[in-house]
């Protein structure tokens, strides 16, 4: 089962790495400054905007994390959505 990425979807995986890159960044730079309001400000800014891409890849394609994986549902999804060798993630 090799399914091919859309265009979109792969689009979205980018921005959410690009993302999860700043936030990554942020959190080295707290580190050793953990006192900077702006840096924090900027932090809590960014990790709003990348819990609602994954949200929405989510809603579209399956989640990334089991933090955003939909646990209203009967089926347990995470298990039949494309691995990342099958075109997945």
């Amino acid at each position: 089962m090799n399914q091919k990425m859309s265009a979109e979807q792969e689009n979205m995986l980018h921005n959410i790495g690009v993302i999860d890159f700043v936030t990554v960044e942020m959190t080295l730079y707290l580190d050793t400054h953990p006192m900077d309001r702006e840096a924090m400000e900027y932090f809590n800014h960014y990790m709003r905007i990348k819990n609602q891409m994954m949200r929405d890849y989510a809603n579209k394609y399956g989640p990334l994390s089991l933090s955003v994986a939909d646990t209203s549902c009967k089926e347990w999804k995470w298990a039949v959505q494309p691995m990342p060798w099958e075109g997945g993630c």
